[in-house]
């Protein structure tokens, strides 16, 4: 019997104000993927979802996308429900629809769940992201981001060469102290295996929170002694990628022993895996956050509702939900960032 779904799909491409530097490269544009789903029960009620592969990253960004994208849908459609395992090798398919329908469970609303951030009552706090870039670039995106009141501030690092790097970090910590400034960093895998330790004792003095990624993906065994040995806590972020089956993630989890993981549902498994993900890391003492992959507005609000569901209303650990800025032409949602909190507009 045919369900009374019906999902239609929009391509959007996002242009970037700025060129979005990373270890993997720059990005000047971004496609996804919007779903709208409608109930025949419920008219002039609908869910929006926002599918958005990263090129060269998400582990379903394959060039049949949008073909397997639209067959998914009209399985839905058909049967009325999310083929929840089948989907755990398409990741931001499944966060799209996962989001859509969850938005039609609320009769339409952005506030996707009942939270006192949906309520608008409390912000999440929020990292300030200094893209990649030259050092006078990044310098100048570093004092924009503490003039705007930031105080967990998150450098992408591995890209320029390491000492300009480090003289960044340097200079950040000559005017403010660990209690002033929080920093992080994310390498995007940008170190080698054998140089990563002797970096990271370079970069310890200077009071980092935090390294994302320090080596690719997949090379669990130099993961496993990097975490074990440096200096600095890791967090891992691409290492989750393509990593979809519950035994897998506990294998990864155990094996490698992370301080942090850094999750974009987008690419670890949409809603339903990263619930996933926060339960095991849970179980073994790891700590985690929620971080947007660059999607529009769409996608960054149905993650920042879920942060606000999954680690309550006392968020300890900043957030990386600021990119709604990122873009000349993205799509407008109730969301707003006052000094270093992001706000759900309720109306």
């Amino acid at each position: 019997m045919q369900s009374n779904f019906q999902i239609t799909i929009a391509k959007k491409t996002l242009h970037f104000k700025q060129p979005a530097g990373t270890s993997r490269g720059v990005y000047r544009e971004r496609h996804s993927w919007l779903l709208t789903v409608t109930n025949r029960e419920r008219p002039g009620v609908k869910g929006v979802g926002e599918c958005a592969p990263l090129p060269d990253l998400s582990c379903d960004a394959v060039p049949e996308y949008e073909n397997i994208l639209r067959d998914i849908c009209a399985q839905v459609e058909e049967t009325g429900m999310i083929p929840y395992e089948a989907l755990r090798a398409y990741p931001s398919i499944l966060f799209g629809l996962e989001t859509a329908l969850a938005q039609l469970n609320v009769d339409g609303r952005a506030a996707l769940f009942d939270t006192p951030f949906s309520r608008g009552e409390t912000g999440i706090i929020i990292n300030g992201l200094v893209w990649m870039g030259t050092f006078e670039e990044m310098y100048e995106r570093l004092e924009e981001k503490l003039a705007l009141g930031f105080r967990c501030i998150k450098l992408k690092i591995g890209a320029i060469d390491f000492e300009r790097e480090l003289q960044l970090v340097r200079t950040v910590r000559a005017h403010f102290n660990e209690e002033q400034v929080e920093l992080r960093l994310d390498a995007n895998g940008g170190f080698m295996p054998d140089e990563a330790l002797a970096r990271l004792e370079q970069l310890a003095p200077y009071g980092i929170h935090s390294i994302e990624q320090p080596i690719r993906q997949r090379q669990w065994t130099e993961m496993a002694r990097i975490c074990h040995e440096s200096p600095i806590p890791i967090a891992l972020d691409e290492e989750l990628i393509g990593v979809n089956l519950p035994e897998e993630k506990a294998k990864l989890l155990d094996r490698i022993a992370p301080a942090y993981v850094v999750i974009k549902p987008s690419l670890h498994g949409g809603i339903h895996g990263t619930e996933e993900w926060i339960a095991m890391t849970r179980e073994r003492g790891i700590g985690s956050w929620m971080t947007s992959a660059l999607e529009s507005n769409v996608g960054l609000n149905a993650i920042a509702q879920l942060a606000a569901k999954v680690y309550g209303p006392e968020i300890s650990l900043p957030q990386g939900l600021g990119t709604g800025q990122l873009f000349i032409d993205n799509i407008p949602m109730p969301l707003e960032v006052r000094g270093d909190k992001l706000w759900f507009v309720a109306t």
